[in-house]
């Protein structure tokens, strides 16, 4: 399924947060989504999500239009946003259960779903503990399967690292291209870290608002005449 943003901008009073925004998400594909703090990173998610109106422009998701056809095609996103959003009192599986309700999954087919994402996950032993009891890494591991149980055709994840320990961080990162080789799932992963983004990914760097690159990291890097995305992303933003 193809995802496209149309000239997107967005103004929190005058100051503008987007200004003109358009690309596209290859289905299938690990989509790293980079800039600094404050680049309006979140904002976008906010947009793609609707917790934003959209003011100006459009998202076009397999041809169905967030602004025109919003129920519709948001049965297609799963998203992880850069706060925790699980219930820290209910098991994990409540907390799944609970979330496949609101798309209208039955028990039956919640229990089903929930189970075969924390088998991938290397948590079903978990199911029945309380989320609390999680570290910080399984508590994401549980968000991302949380947002599959729908099935969704593209996953958005703000941040997900955000506190995560090395180890942790790198896991969950190959897990989440596992999904895109495994399942076909095209992904945007929102980050400021640069070591979480490849090469061969598809990298869009959003700098003050503005897109500023949007191709495969080498690309990107050979255009800008840059030995690496490090250097890269410090030429575009001046961070680094």
């Amino acid at each position: 399924m193809t995802i496209e943003a149309r000239d997107i901008s967005f103004h929190y009073g005058d100051k503008a947060v987007l200004k003109e925004v358009s690309f596209a998400l290859s289905s299938g594909r690990f989509h790293a989504l980079l800039g600094p703090n404050g680049a309006g990173k979140s904002t976008l998610f906010g947009l793609l999500t609707r917790l934003l109106a959209l003011q100006q422009g459009d998202v076009l998701l397999g041809g169905q239009s967030l602004r025109k056809q919003p129920a519709e095609a948001m049965r297609k996103i799963g998203v992880v946003f850069q706060q925790n959003a699980l219930d820290l009192d209910l098991t994990v599986r409540q907390n799944l259960h609970y979330h496949a309700a609101l798309h209208g999954l039955s028990r039956k087919e919640a229990r089903a779903r929930g189970d075969r994402e924390l088998t991938r996950f290397n948590l079903l032993d978990r199911a029945d503990d309380a989320v609390r009891q999680l570290n910080g890494g399984h508590r994401r591991r549980v968000e991302i399967a949380r947002a599959l149980l729908h099935q969704p055709s593209l996953l958005l994840l703000d941040e997900p690292t955000v506190g995560l320990d090395v180890a942790s961080r790198r896991a969950l990162n190959e897990h989440v291209r596992t999904l895109c080789e495994q399942d076909g799932l095209t992904v945007l992963w929102a980050t400021h870290l640069i070591e979480e983004v490849q090469e061969q990914d598809k990298v869009l760097i959003l700098h003050q608002g503005r897109l500023l690159a949007n191709g495969t990291g080498q690309v990107i890097c050979e255009e800008q005449g840059a030995q690496n995305l490090a250097e890269t992303f410090h030429k575009l933003t001046g961070a680094g």
